[in-house]
């Protein structure tokens, strides 16, 4: 099979064999455990070899998600110029059009691989048990294939952000009054007189807050100024960080 063939034939035998109740979280960072279970790719060819199941396990952490407009994302790292440029059309025809942002972090050389000698339900039982004995609760169990396991992985990441953002992040925010609905439905960034996102005004507000105390680094204060283009409307509060008392 070519690629586009073995990536479809991977999301199809993709099975989820237990899942956590919980979603991503609002207003704090979020790790996911995560276990992939796939029958060795070897068996294809040693056909009486078994029963054996490899377990790939590993994590996935979120920053606290992050409320923002496509004006945002323009100032944002790791585009191209083409992609920013595309970003400022967008920017400039639907400057209210709300985005969330779910910064994630997934490391390879994080990922622990073992074979063990059960079939892949037997596995998945005392897997399920040992996870239960532990006390973990945001835990997902997945059943793929041996040398495609991050494609299935990957579908389940993709599932748990939109469900998230529809169940938590969304509702959360149109609560607090961060979101509205436009004339064609869509979500909206609701700003105050001076134009800024009311979601914005209360992160930065917390960000000064965390500087005062010494619990963040100014550098990032700056970055979320900037990024917002309001640096010069708390230049002055911003300089004020650094003046011994």
């Amino acid at each position: 099979m070519n690629s586009p063939e073995r990536i479809k034939y991977a999301l199809e035998e993709t099975e989820i064999l237990r899942s956590p109740d919980g979603l991503i979280s609002t207003n704090s960072a979020t790790t996911l455990h995560f276990y992939v279970l796939a029958e060795p790719a070897y068996h294809e060819v040693f056909k009486n070899e078994g029963p054996e199941t490899k377990v790939r396990r590993g994590k996935i952490s979120w920053e606290k998600p992050k409320l923002l407009t496509p004006g945002y994302l323009v100032d944002m790292e790791g585009f191209s110029s083409e992609a920013r440029e595309a970003m400022k059309l967008i920017a400039r025809q639907n400057p209210d059009l709300a985005g969330v942002l779910y910064k994630m972090r997934y490391k390879r050389e994080e990922e622990h691989t073992s074979t063990v000698s059960y079939d892949i339900n037997e596995t998945f039982k005392r897997l399920e048990r040992r996870i239960e004995d532990e006390g973990k609760d945001f835990v997902v169990i997945i059943k793929g294939i041996d040398e495609l396991w991050d494609v299935s992985l990957t579908k389940y990441v993709q599932e748990l952000i939109i469900k998230s953002a529809y169940k938590s992040q969304l509702p959360y925010y149109e609560n607090k009054g961060f979101l509205r609905r436009d004339e064609r439905g869509l979500p909206a960034i609701t700003r105050n007189l001076e134009g800024l996102p009311l979601a914005a005004k209360e992160e930065i507000e917390k960000m000064f807050a965390e500087v005062k105390s010494g619990v963040l680094d100014p550098a990032k204060l700056k970055q979320e100024l900037d990024q917002w283009g309001v640096f010069r409307a708390y230049e002055d509060r911003f300089f004020d960080l650094f003046k011994k008392e």
